[in-house]
């Protein structure tokens, strides 16, 4: 297996095999969470004009997205987990637009398969992929608003890679090291109540969950994640 890490949109645009799009803080934890919280479907666009007008056209759905961090006006969420914990979301249809996470899913166009990338969910993503037995897998670090390398995405595409390759990985020094870097302390400023500490725990609940996420197409060409339970 040629494991491959690339980064940003221009990463996706070339990803090859199965594309692990990756975002951590917080796009594909919260699509993990919605799931276990009863979300019926997600469907994960680029642009906000395209996510409002895909709400007219869904019953019974919500929107969910932020840029720079914050929740988009007009939306009834952030990209928040804390914030979606708090929220009814069971049957109901998720439209949701991020900053990195679903730029980067969205133009995976050369990938055979796309799978989102999370620390909640990565073991079930790579036991997945090593169930498909793939030439490629190109992990797709999107990071701080899709332009710059950040330690969460990168140390995940790291954890990821040691479990697709059986390489030793103490997953026990992730949560220590993110709680010192400087992409996390957001998390821990009061001047920025968007980005609330426990959304840092929730993203950091390493192998919570034992599915992985799909994007698959949809004959409209627009795409829906779908959950893989092994």
């Amino acid at each position: 297996m040629d494991v491959r890490t690339v980064s940003f949109v221009a990463g996706a645009k070339q990803a090859t095999g199965i594309a692990v799009i990756i975002d951590v803080f917080r796009a594909f934890s919260v699509a993990c969470y919605a799931f276990d919280q009863g979300a019926a479907r997600i469907l994960p666009v680029a642009g906000i004009a395209e996510a409002k007008q895909r709400a007219l056209s869904e019953k019974n759905s919500i929107l969910i997205g932020e840029r720079h961090g914050k929740k988009l006006p007009g939306f009834d969420l952030g990209n928040s987990p804390t914030e979606l914990l708090d929220a009814d979301v069971r049957g109901k249809t998720l439209i949701h637009t991020t900053h990195s996470g679903t730029q980067g899913l969205t133009r995976a166009f050369s990938a055979d398969q796309i799978l989102t990338g999370a620390l909640v969910n990565a073991k079930a993503t790579a036991d997945y992929i090593k169930s498909q037995n793939p030439d490629t897998v190109t992990l797709v670090r999107m990071g701080l608003e899709a332009v710059e390398d950040s330690d969460e995405d990168t140390i995940c595409a790291e954890y990821l890679e040691s479990l697709l390759l059986d390489r030793p990985f103490d997953a026990g020094t992730i949560k220590p090291f993110l709680a010192a870097s400087p992409y996390s302390q957001r998390f821990f400023d009061p001047d920025k109540p968007w980005n609330p500490e426990s959304d840092f725990e929730y993203c950091l609940d390493i192998d919570r969950f034992d599915f992985a996420l799909q994007a698959v197409k949809l004959s409209d060409g627009k795409l829906e994640l779908k959950q893989i339970i092994r």
